[in-house]
């Protein structure tokens, strides 16, 4: 019901395979999929390669759900998670009464630097 995709943000290769694995979805993965675009390794700054722009645009042209994440101190995985999660849960929900609409407060706001451990919905 759910595929996030993950790329690591000091690889570009690892952004550029991400264009392979949505043509993959669109093939094979059930119509509808909930998916989750995300940028891991945000707290190696310094070795950044893809830019964060670049990952939005990505998300927007896909029109998915984008989230710079970092496994190793664990900023926004349970974000992340929770969105992915309530996409589905408002996907099959909104099937059973015929609305497929997602909430129009989907927009991220882009990480505060002053508060490292969150970012936050919009």
């Amino acid at each position: 019901m759910g595929i996030i995709l993950v790329y690591d943000i000091t690889d570009e290769k690892s952004f550029e395979n991400i264009q392979n694995w949505m043509k993959s979805i669109k093939e094979n993965a059930s119509a509808g999929v909930e998916r989750l675009l995300l940028g891991n390794k945000c707290d190696m700054e310094a070795k950044r390669k893809v830019q964060k722009e670049q990952a939005n645009k990505l998300a927007q042209e896909h029109g998915i759900r984008f989230f710079e994440t970092s496994a190793k101190s664990s900023m926004n995985v349970d974000e992340a998670f929770s969105s992915l999660a309530r996409d589905i849960l408002l996907k099959s929900g909104s099937r059973r009464s015929g609305n497929s609409n997602k909430p129009s407060s989907t927009d991220l706001k882009t990480c505060d630097k002053k508060n490292t451990n969150k970012c936050s919905l919009g």
